[in-house]
């Protein structure tokens, strides 16, 4: 019999690829308002959560457009942001404490302020945008409560495909196939992550009962001009790259913490591959070769 995992988020860009990728081995049960569950409603999470014979909640929904979030600023707890991401992973927190259910917790690099030359799982976070902010009161509430919790940091995640949204990979590529100019930053230093280890790394934790927080995260980080460049490597593409200044491209918009390099060694030595940036590249290539096939 198959496990049963109580999600959230399974609509969205990483999560519809966990569930596809992960339904054999696991049974998923949807928390979102497709379902009748809004997240932010403490009682629609009190009762799923508590109706369910799931052990795990996997909680993967939140708002992460930063720009839209660094809008609802002005708000403080009453914009989409903070009640979301705040809001209702406290709902989540509350109802697994209840329940004594275990929580994944699915935050991102940005709760770094960019000012090291890396990061490990051991580093303070220090956010520098709204978005960044309430996914580390986010983080807070799950470590403090007193449940069985793991926190999963992931870092711009792409696949080959998915129609719903595009990720920076796709972006880019579409980009270049249409012939317009890709401005490139060359001071941003990030690290991709292919969505597909992200689920095999989830895999294990959803199994087994690992605390703590993991940084599930490719293995490569370079600039975006860097990653642009291989882009068009891979997939033979002539691409019109203009390099610019973060100062440049970032104008206007919500500040951005410049320099993520996380490393992964700590899920790495339970035997989880992240792959590099290139090598993720090759099989979204591969990938998207068989769809046309």
């Amino acid at each position: 019999m198959k496990k049963q995992i109580l999600a959230t988020g399974l609509s969205g860009l990483v999560g519809t690829r966990i569930r596809e990728l992960l339904e054999d081995s696991f049974e998923f049960t949807d928390l979102s308002l497709a379902t009748g569950v809004n997240i932010t409603d403490s009682e629609s999470v009190e009762k799923s959560v508590g109706d369910s014979e799931a052990r795990v909640i996997l909680h993967m929904a939140a708002k992460t457009d930063v720009d839209a979030c660094e809008d609802d600023q002005v708000l403080g707890e009453e914009g989409a942001a903070w009640m979301v991401n705040v809001g209702g992973t406290e709902n989540i927190v509350t109802a697994a404490k209840k329940t004594g259910k275990r929580v994944i917790y699915i935050s991102t690099d940005f709760v770094f302020d960019g000012t090291k030359e890396f990061y490990t799982e051991k580093d303070s976070p220090n956010p520098v945008n709204w978005y960044a902010r309430t996914k580390y009161e986010g983080e807070k509430l799950v470590a403090a409560a007193d449940i069985n919790s793991t926190i999963v940091r992931i870092a711009y995640p792409y696949r080959s495909s998915f129609s719903e949204k595009k990720d920076f990979v796709r972006r880019i590529k579409e980009k270049m196939e249409k012939g317009e100019e890709v401005k490139a930053v060359t001071d941003h230093i990030f690290t991709p992550t292919f969505i597909d280890d992200i689920a095999s790394a989830l895999k294990l934790l959803l199994a087994t009962d690992f605390p703590g927080i993991y940084h599930v995260v490719g293995s490569q980080s370079l600039s975006t001009l860097e990653a642009a460049n291989l882009i068009a490597q891979m997939f033979s593409l002539k691409a019109r790259i203009t390099p610019v200044v973060r100062s440049e491209y970032f104008k206007g918009k919500a500040f951005r913490p410049f320099k993520l390099r996380l490393k992964n060694d700590k899920i790495a030595k339970l035997g989880v591959k992240m792959r590099r940036f290139d090598e993720g590249l090759e099989e979204v290539k591969k990938q998207l070769t068989k769809q046309d096939n």
